[in-house]
């Protein structure tokens, strides 16, 4: 199927380009000839006595002759070099059909290799910028996949067998054992409210409901829902949200939610007696808001994925210590749906999270 296709592209190319100039150029040769040249042919025969009419005829016939073989010349010759020219135009959109068939059976690896600066390059270049895309995201999803069978496994895994042993008599049906129950209880469902969030947090940006906000307000309010806990583990917090760089046009659910999640992630990795920093400054025609706080510092490596759906660091992000790995995740998405964005930094002072909303 492919072939034929090509090949008609290519002749209706050529039937376009080559033959209405040649026929024009033709014509006008034609025409010129048959007028000027034959009736200055004319004068030339009555300027020299000479009868006209047998010789100017043979004149014509000769004209004619040469002149129709040349027009078979340099059509053929036209058309062999536009058939070459165009074909050769016409070789890296063949290779993208073939690139986009592999695409479509799942070789999202498929690339084309791109040679020339135009149209066509850039189709190129659009391609496999649509490739890259396709391959993140399927690496995404089968990471993904792969994490939730990981993370709903170890709690189901311990539930059956805290069941199996008090079923077989192993495990007396004591307080603890329940109490043991009742916490890998808790995490599946954490687990199932992280991901029912991140599918809302994915699709946030169809149906935002914004409106004039204080971000000041919103972290005032989830500070003080997480003050015991922060006492609890004697953390020092300060919170400096300047009246020039608070005021955004967002939706206060969503901002609540990830406020909420910058917050817990602060509570978890701040060790006992550290402190938490919170501050906003006017940047780049928005607000930026940072969370700062001291503790086991982040790798360079591991910075720019932390943001990243399931991912934990080795040192900072264990599965006893954090969730599922979710919340920075979910942060990252309801920053980006207010068209903000997110970011990090970490030294062996402190680490900062951040994100900058558009006024």
């Amino acid at each position: 199927m492919k072939e034929p296709m090509k090949q008609r592209l290519l002749w209706k190319l050529l039937l376009v380009n080559v033959l209405p100039v040649i026929a024009v150029v033709v014509l006008t040769i034609w025409l010129a000839i048959d007028r000027l040249a034959a009736n200055y042919f004319m004068v030339l025969m009555d300027d020299y006595m000479i009868e006209p009419v047998e010789t100017h005829r043979a004149f014509l016939t000769a004209i004619n002759y040469y002149l129709l073989w040349a027009s078979l010349a340099g059509l053929l010759l036209a058309l062999l070099l536009s058939y070459l020219l165009t074909r050769r135009v016409l070789r890296p959109l063949s290779k993208m059909v073939t690139a986009t068939r592999e695409v479509a059976a799942g070789n999202f690896a498929t690339r084309i290799e791109v040679k020339v600066n135009d149209e066509v390059g850039e189709l190129g270049s659009a391609f496999n910028s649509m490739a890259d895309s396709l391959e993140r995201v399927e690496k995404l999803r089968k990471t993904m996949v792969a994490d939730v069978a990981h993370e709903l496994r170890t709690p189901l895994t311990n539930l059956r067998g805290y069941l199996e042993g008090l079923s077989d008599g192993v495990l007396p049906p004591e307080k603890q054992t329940f109490v043991m129950l009742q916490e890998e209880n808790l995490r599946l469902v954490h687990l199932v409210e992280d991901l029912q969030q991140l599918a809302k947090a994915d699709a946030a940006d169809a149906y935002l409901d914004k409106r004039d906000l204080d971000l000041g307000v919103l972290i005032s309010e989830m500070l003080a829902l997480y003050r015991p806990n922060f006492e609890g583990k004697k953390i020092s917090v300060s919170c400096t949200i300047l009246p020039q760089a608070a005021r955004v046009h967002g939706d206060r659910d969503k901002l609540l939610q990830a406020v909420r999640n910058l917050l817990e992630n602060a509570w978890k990795y701040t060790p006992a007696g550290g402190h938490l920093t919170v501050d906003s400054e006017d940047i780049e025609g928005g607000i930026e808001v940072a969370f700062a706080n001291n503790g086991a510092p982040i790798a360079d490596k591991d910075l720019p994925l932390i943001f990243e759906r399931f991912y934990r660091t080795d040192a900072s992000r264990s599965r006893e210590a954090g969730g599922a790995g979710l919340g920075l995740a979910i942060v990252k998405q309801l920053i980006e749906a207010h068209g903000g964005k997110v970011g990090a930094e970490s030294d062996s002072e402190e680490t900062r999270i951040w994100f900058w909303l558009p006024r």
